[in-house]
């Protein structure tokens, strides 16, 4: 698209208009004082040149897709060649059985990712019930403990998932003779050495625990349970993606990709052990496994503005995590609050003074820009409430409105159409490995996370970007799923399928 057309849009018509209210009101002798104000800042006809170029850059075009899913696919066959050979760590999960919906008893979840953990319990019924009952409870974890010693955090989870068990009702069943068995997701970064071990390389997410990094968090947790006088032992390790694909797969057989895409995201796929060339010296029994690809740090290729480059320097972690940095809820609000920044600091777009909270990093999230876009009104009401309530803007014009809503737009565009290009990579990785068992059948993605479920425009750029890398034919074979909360439930549902008692491994297809 040509900066020509990038512009012929109704903004910068309207910026004509209030230019020429400006000149009128000026010829009709206006103060002095209003005056200068106005020569010290440039009218807002100098956006136009900011939004044409912002567009242009953000556009992610067929080609630019295209570059960024083979990419992707490279990335992916890298790391799975060899630990540090590329930017994708592709971790392997360790799980080589998958639900299958033949399991039946009463198994546990622990979900620790944030703030926030969360227990709960599911009954299993076998192929004829399958789910029967669950329940489930969240405990929030005080700033001390997060900041404490490795001992106190699992105390204190130990001790809520203690008081969670005592709760069991008669609706839960435990077979005689048996242990509590507990999937716990662990959404931080750990090397996993097996289905139920895992040290943990470093916490992050606010977290700052002494004395844990370098240590299996699966016995730092069995230690608090033991201390606890808790029964039950943990089964399976896995991350939050993984567990969305287990809970999605065991509903559907055609669930071969998860994706989360929430305040960060993460992927995670199917993958035949013998095409995994850095664990052949483990001599693995033909069979599939799950591959956790950490995909947020990817960036080969991607499109990247000024915006986006400041954000990064000025980051905990400039030059990491370039891909999440694009298309996650934590960072598109804050490239958006970037862009505007500057226009305000060029024209008088929010007025003649500059918007003190504006220029407080963070301060407008991706939230704001959901609910910005789906404002249908001609006045724009509710951004102008957004403008004035978040970063101090008292009655922006129509004008600066319109200007916030297309900034919005073309940042989350583009996040949607590179998420969609990332999936297109790891589909077209797949389908190169499996000669056609792919995009000859029906293929499922199962999805979570806050920003897929509740931004629309962000899922239609994402699914948009699908079909035009994919076409009609093959596009059509890819079924994009949503699965809510399913990490949790499939953290249970993998404890089941890899637990002590079943009888033999049921190996995943």
């Amino acid at each position: 698209m040509s900066a020509a057309a990038a512009i012929a849009s109704p903004i910068p018509a309207a910026i004509a208009v209030v230019q020429q209210q400006r000149r009128g009101r000026s010829r009709g002798g206006g103060s002095g004082a209003a005056a200068v104000r106005c020569s010290a800042v440039a009218p807002t006809s100098a956006i136009a040149p900011i939004l044409a170029d912002l567009r242009l850059r953000c556009a992610a075009p067929l080609p630019v897709l295209r570059r960024v899913a083979d990419a992707m696919a490279s990335g992916m066959r890298a790391g799975l060649a060899d630990d540090g050979a590329g930017e994708l760590k592709m971790i392997p999960s360790h799980v080589y059985s998958l639900p299958t919906g033949n399991e039946t008893g009463l198994f546990y979840a622990l979900d620790l990712g944030g703030t926030n953990f969360r227990v709960l319990r599911v009954q299993l019924g076998g192929k004829d019930k399958r789910i029967i009952d669950t329940e489930f409870e969240q405990v929030s974890i005080p700033r001390e403990i997060m900041h404490g010693i490795t001992e106190d955090l699992f105390d204190f989870i130990a001790s809520g998932l203690s008081r969670f068990v005592a709760t069991e009702g008669d609706k839960f069943h435990l077979p005689q003779g048996r242990k509590r068995e507990l999937g716990f997701t662990f959404s931080f970064p750990v090397n996993q050495t097996s289905i139920d071990s895992g040290i943990l390389i470093k916490w992050t997410k606010g977290f700052a625990v002494s004395r844990t990094a370098g240590k299996d968090v699966v016995a730092c947790l069995n230690a608090a349970m033991e201390r606890q006088g808790l029964d039950m032992r943990v089964s399976a390790l896995v991350n939050d993606t993984v567990g969305t694909l287990a809970g999605a797969r065991y509903w559907d057989d055609d669930v071969m990709v998860a994706v989360i895409l929430g305040t960060g995201t993460n992927a995670c796929y199917i993958q035949r052990t013998e095409a995994i060339p850095k664990l052949q010296h483990l001599k693995l029994e033909t069979g599939n496994t799950i591959i956790n690809t950490e995909w947020g740090a990817f960036s080969d290729g991607l499109p990247l503005t000024e915006f986006d480059r400041e954000m990064d320097d000025e980051s905990i972690n400039p030059g990491e995590q370039i891909f999440e940095k694009t298309i996650s809820g934590m960072y598109l609000g804050e490239i958006v609050r970037r862009v505007l920044v500057k226009m305000a600091e060029v024209s008088d777009l929010f007025g003649h003074s500059f918007p003190k909270k504006l220029a407080e990093p963070f301060v407008l999230r991706t939230p704001h820009l959901c609910a910005m876009q789906q404002d249908t009104s001609d006045n724009l009401g509710e951004v102008e409430s957004i403008l004035s309530d978040v970063i101090g803007v008292s009655q922006a014009s129509l004008l600066a409105r319109r200007v916030t809503v297309e900034v919005s737009d073309c940042i989350i565009r583009r996040g949607g159409r590179l998420a969609g290009a990332g999936i297109v990579g790891i589909l077209e990785k797949m389908e190169n490995d499996s000669r056609g068992h792919i995009f000859g059948r029906r293929t499922v993605v199962a999805m979570d996370g806050g920003l897929y479920e509740k931004y629309p425009q962000y899922r239609r750029y994402m699914k948009e970007a699908v079909a035009e890398l994919l076409g009609p034919e093959r596009s059509n074979r890819i079924a994009i799923e949503h699965t809510k909360d399913g990490s949790g439930i499939g953290a249970a549902l993998l404890a089941a399928a890899n637990s002590k008692y079943a009888a033999a491994q049921i190996s995943t297809r």
